[in-house]
């Protein structure tokens, strides 16, 4: 999935489950209706984290069927959940539900530090899907001792191997994504898309040797399956009903066959029953169907995501990731912000592009504000802030793409944010007051542009093959840092004065580009360990596409760096020189794409988007010492509760809330826990 992330730091600089249990359809225990204050949005603090409740605006002027649509795809979400734990890891669910047997049955003393840190990475567990960062890609340690969870597991009689508890503590499998090529792309990832001893190397032979009947319109092969060796053999164990995942994926389809009976919409419910055929099937011409259908089904209120979607939790780049977002149409957003999706040819038209990598004819991009209002495994608790899909070229060229912008989620992250960092890094008062007055339509803007204009923008040459093929493991940070550079270039353009969503283009693309060079060579150093160089994607290019219109400038001074008592500072000193640089790593970018130059890609991520300056990363972790809030926000779901009168008769659909994160959690794993630990 075409995604935009966000952490806290993020927004300030841009002021910007063993036995099969059904789930209730009583009032969960300890809830509490939901608020519109903000202020009390906040419901656990832990670690480098802090969760958040999201409002859902709206929700009581749905009808009770709409209500009920909801209800049934959020379920769906919610049943594929641990799906997204086993493919972090292969003992991901084995150690959290061990670690949730100890939470709920330990009777002894909780006064313990040992007990407060076994707690707080029971949550980061929880945070994460599994025992490696949600963010950093790296194994989280316990602060607490081998011996006192050796106690731990004793005193509550809870089974778990000892070479598997072990992993807890040692430094096997330490990545969960690696992408550094010198550790072996496969070989030094701990993600459960490849068996025991398959190379990258291999792997790559397996699925060049694949031939899509239409080499025009090629499968997204390799997405919904486990590559596996068996008697030698490297075979593909495919994520479907009866086969791998299939007792999770019974239930998701149980949920969506009941969601397709509510649709708003004939091809609502012809693109659910596209996608209930492929989960049955695991098909990938269905999921091509599928996506063809639902990227053409724009009316309505309700949409969804569902599925094996995200790949940069694979390094080669083939495996999706299951998530799921269910959303409902923000009118008033959509409808000033649709104005992009209507001049998608123009900004092609006038994009610095090569003219054979332009688009003749941009195909359907739809644009919409949506406000969420479930959330599931890859998108929760950590979640995007924009999407756009389907990730198929050939579909997007052929029948467009829908892009969305989560405004609650943004909505929620704004309201938890301040100007502390901020006034930290920005150089001169200038700067800061251009961010506090543009810095939140910025973000918004460049989110859309990203989203609706960058990954719908260019066209790939013919005969070159998909990115994952060509640029392998820097297809997904090429393509971010291309749409980045997409949004960028538009941000400082009079046409978005002249469309009516600015006042001061030139103002807005200030505060845009302050914001994006600030945090691509200083402000993300945040989320990184002393001394650890860049691996996750979105942060890759971020720092590639800054770093190299801060070295293309030297020459004329576009971007300086200032030292002032100690303190490293980035000032833009030409705006109109640097617009310039973004318009041409642009035109090399979709070069790179369209042309499929693995090289050009590998010299441009790796020279630029990889090493950090440590001196400059110490002196950033120094300075971000004095903040306490946290690094990184995620959210809890709101529980969409079935009210029923004397004759059981469903009357509504309420909103309520659970008092903690663990709450919530404990729910989801005895309500959706439909894998066994081992799959």
């Amino acid at each position: 999935m075409k995604r935009t992330k966000i952490t806290l730091l993020a927004l300030a600089s841009m002021l910007l489950f063993s036995c099969t249990v059904q789930p209730s359809s009583t009032t969960p225990p300890a809830a509490q209706e939901q608020t519109a204050t903000s202020d009390q949005n906040s419901i656990d603090r832990f670690a480098d984290i802090e969760v958040l409740k999201y409002q859902v605006p709206g929700w009581d002027n749905l009808t009770l069927k709409e209500k009920e649509y909801v209800y049934y795809l959020s379920q769906a979400g919610y049943a594929g959940r641990d799906i997204t734990y086993d493919q972090n890891y292969k003992y991901n669910l084995t150690i959290r539900r061990a670690l949730e047997n100890i939470y709920q049955n330990y009777s002894g003393n909780k006064n313990t530090e040992d007990w407060q840190n076994f707690e707080t990475y029971l949550k980061r567990v929880w945070f994460a899907n599994g025992i490696h960062h949600h963010y950093s890609n790296e194994k989280m340690k316990p602060a607490f001792s081998k011996s006192y969870f050796e106690q731990l597991l004793h005193a509550t009689n809870t089974k778990l191997d000892a070479n598997v508890a072990d992993i807890l503590f040692n430094n096997i499998d330490s990545k969960k994504v690696n992408l550094d090529l010198s550790k072996g792309l496969l070989q030094g990832s701990a993600v459960n898309f490849y068996g025991d001893g398959i190379t990258a190397e291999e792997a790559d032979a397996f699925y060049k040797s694949m031939k899509s009947p239409d080499p025009q319109r090629p499968l997204s092969t390799g997405l919904n399956s486990k590559l596996v060796k068996e008697n030698g053999k490297i075979v593909e164990k495919v994520w479907k009903s009866g086969g791998m995942y299939g007792s999770a994926i019974d239930q998701i389809i149980f949920w969506l066959e009941k969601a397709k009976a509510v649709a708003e919409n004939q091809k609502q419910a012809n693109a659910l029953a596209l996608l209930i055929q492929y989960y049955k099937t695991g098909s990938l011409k269905t999921w091509d169907d599928y996506n063809t259908a639902w990227v053409e089904a724009t009316d309505g209120n309700i949409d969804y995501i569902n599925g094996f979607i995200e790949v940069y939790n694979d390094p080669l780049g083939h495996k999706g990731s299951y998530e799921s977002v269910v959303q409902i149409k923000d009118f008033d957003m959509s409808r000033k912000m649709e104005v992009l999706s209507k001049e998608a040819q123009w900004f092609e038209d006038h994009t610095p592009l090569m003219p054979q990598h332009k688009k003749k004819n941009v195909v359907g991009v739809s644009y919409k504000t949506v406000t969420v209002a479930a959330e599931a495994g890859d998108s929760s608790p950590s979640t995007p802030i924009g999407i756009n899909l389907p990730n198929a070229d050939w579909i997007r060229a052929e029948h467009g793409s829908k892009s969305v912008s989560l405004g609650n989620i943004i909505d929620a992250y704004n309201a938890a944010g301040g100007t502390s960092r901020l006034k930290e890094f920005v150089n001169d008062e200038e700067e800061l007051a251009l961010a506090q007055k543009y810095g939140e339509l910025s973000s918004k803007l460049h989110t859309a542009l990203h989203e609706v204009i960058g990954h719908a923008s260019g066209q790939i040459n013919p005969g070159v093959g998909t990115p994952k093929e060509t640029l392998k493991s820097y297809a997904s940070t090429m393509e971010e840092g291309r749409a980045d550079l997409v949004g960028l270039y538009f941000l400082y353009d009079p046409k978005l004065q002249e469309l009516g969503l600015v006042d001061d283009w030139k103002s807005v693309g200030k505060a845009a580009y302050d914001n994006y060079i600030r945090n691509g060579l200083m402000g993300q150093l945040v989320r990184l360990e002393p001394g650890a160089d860049i691996e996750e994607s979105h942060m890759r290019n971020r720092q590639w596409v800054s770093a190299w219109v801060f070295e293309k400038g030297k020459k004329d001074n576009v971007i300086e760096k200032v030292v002032r008592d100690g303190k490293t500072y980035f000032n833009i000193t030409n705006y109109e020189r640097l617009h310039e640089l973004f318009g041409e790593l642009l035109r090399e970018t979709q070069r790179i794409k369209s042309e499929g130059d693995y090289n050009a890609a590998k010299n441009l991520v790796e020279n630029y988007g990889v090493k950090v300056d440590q001196n400059l990363h110490k002196e950033v972790l120094a300075r971000n010492a004095q903040y306490k809030e946290a690094a990184y926000k995620g959210f809890v779901n709101p529980y969409i509760t079935p009210v029923k009168n004397s004759s059981g008769q469903v009357t509504d659909y309420v909103l309520t809330y659970p008092k903690t994160f663990a709450e919530q959690m404990l729910r989801y794993a005895k309500e959706y826990s439909f894998l066994p630990n081992n799959n």
